[in-house]
């Protein structure tokens, strides 16, 4: 309860001056995804398609995480200071990871997710880039000015290293390997980020790496390679020139080259001999799938969000592109401008990409024919024959249900009729399933079809109830098709008091659905009806006003009697009255107190004042001052709405409470 005081030194003053009146009135494609991973770096992207795992070696974090085929990471192997290069064995069952600040070669056991086996290969070798070919692991090691190749043989009762295997001289840095097992004599090499570049090609039949080609090429800035599956071809991702270039590995020199763009920085080459192709770029494409030798067109390109801070798109990390074996996923690894990187889970790269445009009417009638036409389109010719399914999603058929197949004419258009049973909106949906060169695609467009107009219609909207009323608010629902079900929402005035769903079900034979709400506070009742195959969906709204509860009391007069009919507290002009207003608590609200002073037969407004409710909804309020003798006086409580520090309540004013001051 709160104790507040005012005066009547100025009620009097302004007596016969302006008044100012407070107050006022109630108002009433399995598609592409993608997955952040905890990397601070990537050095290389092996695929394991026998245990569908995705492996990215972090130099920086000295780890190799390991994601499924979904994108998702289900282990990190640590304790790799370095690691750069992984090499998948033919069965694999074992994975070779180059780990530079340890001097080793690490096996990891792809199954148990674990290391298995540590092969040191000498004090300062700096390990970085294995390759199996010919039977034994080559890789790449040397600091800068002092690169090498050495090979590890697993194949005796005990491992043997042995180094400087390049008998032709020394690599600028430790060179980039690539073998590929359907040529497993062939062995390839590269500098990374040398310009210009060098290249080699080795036969490793003999056990030894005898160069059988070098060139130093016209691109620089090399960042990756990638023997063909015969081992014939040779492509670079050089940072230039602009395009992958291929060499033949019988004597390095160029051949074809696959276009891409600015700053080429990835390349595999899948079994089948499909070419990915990337590139840094923030504003083009950055990845090119090529079939092997052709190079005209991209079978697709894929051009990667921005989910940094900059203006441009998320760029690829160099060597962050590999293939599933089966070519059914292509994954790349991406990095934004805040260097957070994603592993991306590319979805049929080796297929054109299909697209299937719909077109229906916008508005259609009920149980009347309409036509929708469209068109399946790709790079590449659609087999004889081809069909596309059609499905029909509507009120009735939510789940959608399936029409005939449509046939595609030579140029992917289709047409075919339909006529909807039900109204509201209507969805068609076209989907071509895909085949061997072309993804699967679908497309649809919405049709709104005719219903008929739903009478629905919720009482007491606009009516003011004392508070705490019981009030029954009650929905009546005119004919319709099927559907019978209205939902009752219940929405109190006041943030802290959400609309709320209060009830659901049939009409009664009358059309009738009501529900009891205990008016504490203005109201919003909702009814709604969701339609059905006929009869439109219909929402009606209807909002009742609750008074609050006031009352005051007076306290410190020495006497009560009557002026006339009216009852009156009598005070000594000495004496302070105090008047206590007991009203509804609401989280801030204020009472306002009303005082008028009769005079030649009228009454006169005195002024008024806003007090703050005490939380157990009450206050006191004292009137202090110098108190004439002879006036008749009025004072009531009110809560004004808005005015009162809320809006949840309609206006409600307080009975007068009378007084008089004498000697």
């Amino acid at each position: 309860m709160r104790t507040r005081r005012i005066s009547t030194a100025t009620t009097i003053a302004v007596l016969f001056s302006s008044v100012v009146l407070i107050g006022g009135a109630a108002d009433p494609a399995a598609a592409d995804s993608s997955k952040v991973i905890a990397a601070a770096s990537v050095g290389d992207v092996v695929v394991d398609g026998v245990h569908k795992r995705v492996f990215i070696s972090d130099p920086a974090g000295g780890k190799v995480v390991v994601a499924d085929y979904s994108g998702t990471v289900i282990a990190k192997i640590t304790s790799l200071p370095g690691v750069t290069g992984l090499e998948l064995s033919a069965d694999s069952g074992t994975l070779y990871a180059a780990v530079l600040g340890s001097d080793a070669i690490v096996t990891i056991d792809t199954a148990a997710l674990a290391v298995s086996a540590r092969y040191a290969t000498g004090d300062g070798t700096d390990p970085k880039f294995p390759a199996l070919a010919g039977g034994k692991l080559w890789f790449g090691y040397g600091s800068a000015g002092q690169g090498h190749i050495g090979s590890l043989d697993l194949s005796g009762p005990e491992p043997v290293v042995a180094l400087e295997q390049d008998a032709n001289g020394t690599w600028y840095a430790a060179p980039m390997l690539a073998s590929t097992p359907k040529a497993p004599n062939v062995l390839a090499a590269g500098i990374q980020t040398q310009s210009p570049t060098d290249l080699a090609v080795y036969d490793v039949a003999s056990g030894a790496a005898v160069r059988t080609a070098s060139t130093s090429t016209n691109g620089g800035n090399m960042h990756d390679l990638a023997l063909s599956p015969d081992g014939t071809q040779l492509v670079v991702a050089s940072g230039a020139p602009y395009v992958h270039q291929a060499y033949s590995t019988t004597d390095l020199a160029p051949t074809i080259a696959y276009p891409s763009d600015a700053y080429p920085n990835a390349v595999d080459i899948a079994p089948d001999g499909t070419v990915a192709a990337g590139i840094d770029g923030w504003y083009e494409p950055d990845v090119y799938i090529y079939k092997q030798g052709s190079t005209t067109k991209p079978v697709r390109t894929y051009d990667f969000p921005n989910t940094g801070n900059s203006s441009g798109s998320d760029t690829l990390d160099p060597s962050g592109l590999a293939w599933a074996p089966d070519t059914s996923r292509l994954f790349a690894v991406t990095v934004n401008s805040q260097g957070v990187r994603s592993l991306r889970v590319l979805t049929d790269p080796v297929k054109y990409r299909t697209t299937v445009t719909v077109s229906a009417p916008s508005k259609a009638t009920r149980a009347k024919k309409l036509t929708v036409t469209g068109k399946v389109k790709s790079d590449g010719a659609f087999p004889s024959g081809a069909v596309a399914t059609v499905t029909r999603t509507d009120i009735e058929s939510p789940k959608g249900k399936a029409l005939a197949a449509v046939k595609l004419k030579s140029d992917g258009t289709f047409s075919f009729s339909d006529t909807p049973p039900a109204g509201g909106t209507v969805t068609y949906k076209v989907s071509y399933a895909g085949d061997a060169t072309h993804s699967a695609a679908s497309g649809s467009d919405k049709v709104a079809v005719s219903r008929s107009a739903t009478s629905l219609t919720l009482n007491r909207n606009k009516a003011i109830y004392a508070y705490g009323t019981d009030v029954s608010f009650t929905a009546h629902l005119g004919k319709t098709y099927k559907n019978r079900t209205v939902e009752l929402w219940v929405d109190p005035f006041g943030t802290d008091k959400p609309k709320k769903l209060v009830k659901t079900g049939k009409v009664n034979s009358k059309g009738n659905l009501s529900t009891t709400v205990d008016m504490t506070r203005d109201t919003t009742v909702t009814a709604v009806f969701k339609g059905d195959g006929r009869s439109a969906s219909k929402t009606v709204t209807s909002v009742a006003y609750a008074k609050v509860k006031v009352s005051t009391s007076v306290a410190k007069q020495y006497r009560t009697a009557k002026i006339g009919s009216q009852s009156y507290a009598y005070f000594h002009k000495k004496t302070n009255p105090v008047f206590a207003t007991t009203m509804s608590y609401y989280k801030g609200r204020k009472f306002r107190l009303s005082l008028e002073l009769y005079y030649q037969g009228k009454w006169y407004d005195a002024g008024s004042q806003y007090f703050k409710l005490g939380t157990a909804g009450k206050t006191n309020v004292t009137l202090t001052g110098t108190h004439e003798t002879g006036y008749r006086m009025r004072i009531r409580a009110s809560y004004v709405n808005n005015s009162s520090g809320d809006n949840v309540n309609t206006t409600t004013h307080g009975a007068w409470k009378y007084f008089i001051f004498t000697k």
